[in-house]
């Protein structure tokens, strides 16, 4: 209970923790930044991980020049691209175990063939997507592994995505996070950025279930 408060903590104050190891302890706050992204993205386990908000911060701490803007663009984009292919190192490792099993109660081949021919015709616009929505872009390169997708393409887009991602938000934590409204809000922006895009997914898989029932 107490280290689930302590993460809860952590999520929705991280620019307090942030400044204060910047503060403290200089230059290695890159390291620890980029063991964050990376394992957020690269560990199948820790979907719970501040990324979005963790992006935020940095750029809005870049903007008042207690990070250095390219070295965090660079080492957070080089975080997110080797966490997604550790992921997906991590899935494609254990397909081919995976396709020899028969059907079982916890297993079901048709719609695992399902899932291997969907990454290959939508598994780009997937790993890219899922960039933005916590929580499936811990497991989407994961699945796309699995799946079995095709290495080429999920490195392009993987690339795409993680440039997207990290370029994005930190930019626009650069440019706006030090607006005295975005300060004085900051814990509920972090809440909005954890909350909606989970609210879309769960809206998306509540259509699509009620359009395969249809």
């Amino acid at each position: 209970m107490d280290i689930a408060l302590t993460l809860l903590d952590f999520i929705l104050h991280v620019d307090k923790h942030l400044e204060a190891f910047v503060t403290n302890y200089g230059w290695w706050v890159y390291a620890l930044l980029f063991l964050i992204i990376f394992v957020e993205t690269g560990v199948v386990v820790m979907p719970f991980l501040p990324g979005d908000s963790l992006l935020f911060v940095v750029g809005a701490m870049c903007g008042v020049g207690l990070m250095s803007f390219p070295a965090s663009m660079g080492l957070l984009f080089a975080a997110a691209v080797l966490g997604n292919q550790s992921n997906y190192a991590i899935g494609r490792f254990l397909g081919p175990k995976v396709f020899q099993w028969d059907d079982s109660r916890f297993f079901n081949k048709k719609a695992f063939n399902q899932a291997h021919v969907f990454y290959e015709q939508y598994g780009g616009i997937t790993i890219v997507a899922a960039r933005f929505m916590p929580f499936m872009r811990t497991f989407a390169p994961f699945v796309a592994g699995v799946a079995q997708m095709n290495r080429a393409r999920f490195m392009l887009f993987d690339v795409v995505g993680g440039a997207l991602w990290v370029g994005g938000i930190i930019t626009i934590g650069y440019f706006f996070g030090n607006f005295p409204w975005v300060k004085a809000h900051l814990d509920k922006i972090i809440w909005a950025m954890i909350l909606i895009p989970g609210l879309v997914i769960i809206f998306g898989a509540w259509r699509s279930r009620r359009t395969a029932q249809a």
